[in-house]
C-alpha cells in the first residue's frame, strides 16, 4: 500500500511527478547549465534552506597598510606575534583545530599555558617560591582581590597614590580593610613621586601598595620603596610597564598586571605572588578571587581566557628572542628619550607636565602651548596614520603610549610630525 507523500518529498520530486501528486505549484522546466566553476549548492525545502559550503578557509585578502597605534590599551602588539598567530589561527600545529576551540584541560592547551608560564619566569627571573596565575577581570579586579587575600577587615594597609589608578585601588580596598593613603600626589596633579624617606608608613600595616606606572598621568617609579611593615610586603600594580624592563621580583609580595598594554590582548590578568601569602583569604572572598583556589588549580579552576593566554605566550617568546628585558629596556629608553627631547627642544610649544626624573617610558602625556590647536593636532596626525593620541578623558591633552611593541619608526614619525606641526602653527 502506497504511503502518503510529505510536503517536503513533493517539492523534491520532478515537476511531472509533483503535478501528478496534486501540487498546485508550477515548477519551471530544468535547463542545462553551462560548464562553469562549481558553486555552493542551495537545497530548498519548505522548512529550511541549507547551503553546502566549501570547508576550506577563504583566501587571505590583500594586506592593508598598518598604522602606528599609540593607544593606552588595548594596545599595539608585535607584528611578528600577530603574523604567527595568524598562521596558527585555523589549525594550531598538529592539533587539528584552533586554540580557540581547544579544551582548557586538554594536552594541547596544557602545553600552551605551561610554556607561557615558563617563558614569563625566564623573562622576569621569577624565584620558585612565587606562584604565577593567569586570571581574568583586569587589574581593577585585583584592587579587591589583594586586600581580600592579604588582610582582614580590621587590618591597616598603606597606599602611595601617584595617579588615578592608585587612587582607585585605595578606594576599593577601603571596602575590605582599613586602607590609608600615606602619600598622595593629587594636590600637584599627579606629576611626581615622593622621596621615600618622607613617607610615613604604618609598621603594623599588612602591606604597602603602589602603582608602578600610572597610565593616565605618565608617572613611573624608577626605584621602589622598602616596605616598613612587619611582613615586608610590597604590592605593585604593574599593568602598564609589565615586562618593559627587568624587575627584582623578590622585592615584592604581589605583582599584578592587565596584559592588554605590553604582553597580550585584553582579557588576561597576570598575578605573581609569594607562595607564603596564599591561603589567608577573608571568608567573604569570592571563589574566583581566592588565590589559593587559583593556585591549587594551576589557573584552571574554570575556563580561563585561553586564546589570550596563548597570545601572551607568543609575546613572551618574542621578548626572549629579542635578548630579554635588558635589551627591551634599552629600546624603550631610546624611544622615550627621542620623544621627551622633542618636547624639551620645542621652546614650550609642547609641554610634558611630569617631573623629568619620573617620566614614564611607556605613557607620555603632553599638551600644546595653544590648547585650541590640540584637536587639529590629533586630526592631522590621524591623516598621517598615527592614531589614539588623544589624552585620557579625565585629564585631556594628548598622550602617546609607546609600549614594547611600538617600533622606533613610529616614534620617529611622530616626532617629525610634531616638528612640522610646530613650524606651521607656532
Amino acid at each position: 500500500m502506497a504511503t502518503a507523500a510529505s510536503p517536503h518529498s513533493l517539492m523534491l520530486k520532478t515537476p511531472s511527478t509533483a503535478a501528478a501528486a496534486g501540487s498546485r505549484t508550477a515548477f519551471p522546466v530544468a535547463t542545462r547549465l553551462p560548464a562553469t566553476a562549481p558553486k555552493p549548492i542551495s537545497i530548498k525545502c519548505a522548512a529550511a534552506t541549507t547551503q553546502v559550503q566549501d570547508p576550506r578557509p577563504p583566501a587571505p585578502a590583500a594586506a592593508q597598510e598598518r598604522i602606528f597605534n599609540f593607544a593606552a590599551g588595548p594596545a599595539v602588539l608585535p607584528e611578528k606575534v600577530l603574523l604567527k598567530a595568524q598562521s596558527e589561527l585555523y589549525v594550531w600545529r598538529e592539533s587539528g583545530m584552533s586554540v580557540m576551540e581547544m579544551s582548557h584541560r586538554g594536552k594541547d592547551f596544557t602545553s600552551i599555558i605551561q610554556k607561557a608560564e615558563s617563558d614569563l619566569r625566564a623573562l622576569l627571573e621569577i624565584p620558585p617560591e612565587y606562584a604565577v596565575l593567569f586570571l581574568q577581570g583586569g587589574a581593577t579586579t585585583q584592587f579587591a582581590a589583594v586586600p581580600l587575600n592579604l588582610c582582614h577587615p580590621d587590618d591597616s594597609v598603606d597606599y602611595i597614590v601617584t595617579g588615578s589608578w592608585g587612587d582607585k585601588a585605595f578606594k576599593e580596598a577601603q571596602k575590605y580593610c582599613k586602607a590609608k593613603v600615606v602619600w598622595s600626589g593629587k594636590a600637584e596633579k599627579y606629576t611626581k613621586i615622593p622621596s621615600f624617606e618622607d613617607v610615613q608608613q604604618d609598621p603594623d600595616a599588612k602591606f604597602l601598595h603602589i602603582c608602578a606606572n600610572e597610565t593616565i598621568h605618565g608617572v613611573e617609579f624608577k626605584d621602589y620603596p622598602v616596605p616598613k611593615n612587619k611582613g615586608g610586603i610590597l604590592v605593585a600594580d604593574m599593568s602598564s610597564n609589565f615586562c618593559s624592563k627587568p624587575v627584582d621580583v623578590s622585592k615584592f609580595g604581589v605583582i599584578y598586571a592587565g596584559a592588554q598594554k605590553n604582553v597580550g590582548p585584553s582579557g588576561v590578568t597576570i598575578v605573581i605572588i609569594r607562595k607564603d601569602l596564599i591561603g589567608n583569604a577573608q571568608g567573604i572572598t569570592p571563589v574566583m578571587l581566592d588565590y589559593k583556589i587559583q593556585a591549587e588549580n594551576a589557573s584552571l579552576y574554570n575556563t580561563p581566557p585561553c586564546y589570550g593566554i596563548y597570545m601572551c605566550g607568543l609575546v613572551f617568546e618574542d621578548l626572549l628572542e629579542q635578548g630579554g628585558l635588558k635589551e627591551v629596556e634599552k629600546k624603550n629608553k631610546k624611544k622615550a628619550e627621542l620623544l621627551y627631547r622633542a618636547f624639551d627642544e620645542s621652546k614650550g610649544f609642547y609641554r610634558c607636565p611630569v617631573e623629568p626624573s619620573v617620566r614614564s617610558l611607556m605613557n607620555v602625556p603632553f599638551t600644546l602651548e595653544k590648547s585650541e590647536l590640540e584637536a587639529e593636532f590629533i586630526k592631522e596626525a590621524a591623516k598621517e596614520k598615527m592614531v589614539q593620541l588623544k589624552g585620557h578623558r579625565s585629564v585631556g591633552g594628548m598622550r602617546a603610549s609607546i609600549y614594547n611593541a611600538m617600533p622606533l619608526a613610529g616614534v620617529e614619525k611622530l616626532v617629525a610630525f610634531m616638528r612640522d606641526f610646530q613650524a606651521r602653527h607656532a
